[in-house]
């Protein structure tokens, strides 16, 4: 099967060298020419990956267009927010019979979209049976040594999430699959956020009965929101959702949990966001995701302070007291 990785991020690279040492012919994309030619002659992504070598097959592209044609799978490795724009790039590519699997975790801001929405809408000749989610807890720094990980393919149609399975699995890399593509991707983008929140209270000095209510009460939030847009909360309990959101909140790796402990430590955002080198997703989804719970009506404290303290500078030991001190209620709402 011919595969291209669309993203040469940490995730994307990870990916891209995982499939090419299976012994399929894939193509990363890279998104700057002169980023792709870097990548081909130092073979190996020495800003976003180093220490992992190329395998020998795995060729580095910046044609889109010519990509896609060429490829049976493509795999979309780009930040959520530029997913829209770069998938626009091969819109009028014919795409019968390819599958479509995204692996960015993210709601589209301003449209309140998942990220198989916004393929959907604007790869008009995309079947909903071919699109997947590769989603769950899957730190790259953690795959690309080959340290054992597990994840699930979600798509609404079982054979699809099942080739996924087949193509993706080593053993190293475990896959599941299911069907709740709906679930699996509120549950892999809304964790971001609630990570963000963990790692503020980190930063803030508070302790481990703070850093568990929240991964808990978040989950709440992320079950009640998936219950709301059709997903089934059984999801949640599995590697998308909880597996996904403890990895996040507590790992080290987790640059959503580092934004977080910034802000606990009074850092801007703007200087925060400046000093990385990499995306942390939950920044944007914070603000995507807190527009859709009120259109919506779906409450979501935990979210709404995340996106107060970092969209509208309200002081996290502020946030935590409003938090703390709302109404009383029973453990179910």
């Amino acid at each position: 099967m011919n595969i291209a990785v669309l993203g040469a991020g940490s995730w994307g690279t990870t990916l891209a060298v995982l499939l090419a040492k299976k012994g399929y012919q894939v193509r990363l994309w890279a998104h700057r020419p002169e980023f792709a030619f870097m990548l081909d002659a130092e073979r190996q992504n020495l800003r976003y990956l180093k220490g992992v070598p190329f395998p020998d097959t795995l060729q580095v592209t910046h044609h889109l267009p010519l990509l896609v044609s060429w490829a049976e799978m493509i795999v979309t490795a780009v930040p959520s927010q530029a997913l829209r724009e770069t998938i626009f790039g091969f819109k009028d590519i014919a795409l019968d019979g390819k599958i479509v699997v995204n692996v960015a975790k993210g709601i589209e801001i301003g449209t309140g979209k998942r990220m198989s929405e916004v393929l959907l809408e604007v790869l008009s000749d995309l079947q909903p049976s071919r699109v997947a989610a590769l989603y769950g807890p899957s730190h790259a720094e953690e795959v690309s040594k080959n340290q054992p990980t597990t994840v699930v393919a979600s798509s609404p149609s079982l054979s699809t999430a099942e080739t996924v399975q087949e193509i993706f699995h080593t053993n190293r890399f475990r896959v599941y699959v299911n069907t709740d593509i709906i679930g699996v991707e509120i549950a892999g983008s809304v964790k971001n956020i609630i990570a963000i929140a963990a790692g503020i209270s980190d930063g803030l000095g508070f302790g481990d009965n703070a850093k568990a209510a929240i991964i808990t009460r978040g989950l709440a939030e992320i079950s009640r929101l998936c219950s709301k847009l059709g997903g089934d909360s059984v999801t949640i309990s599995g590697l998308s959702g909880i597996g996904d959101l403890v990895v996040t909140c507590l790992s080290q790796h987790s640059r959503n949990r580092y934004v977080g402990e910034e802000i606990g430590r009074g850092r801007t955002l703007d200087e925060i966001i400046s000093s990385m080198n990499m995306i942390a997703e939950g920044v944007h989804s914070s603000r995507a995701v807190y527009e859709l719970s009120r259109s919506v009506g779906v409450e979501m404290p935990i979210t709404k302070a995340v996106y107060q303290m970092l969209f509208e500078a309200k002081p996290a030991q502020q946030a935590i007291l409003e938090l703390m001190n709302r109404d009383l209620k029973q453990e179910r709402d």
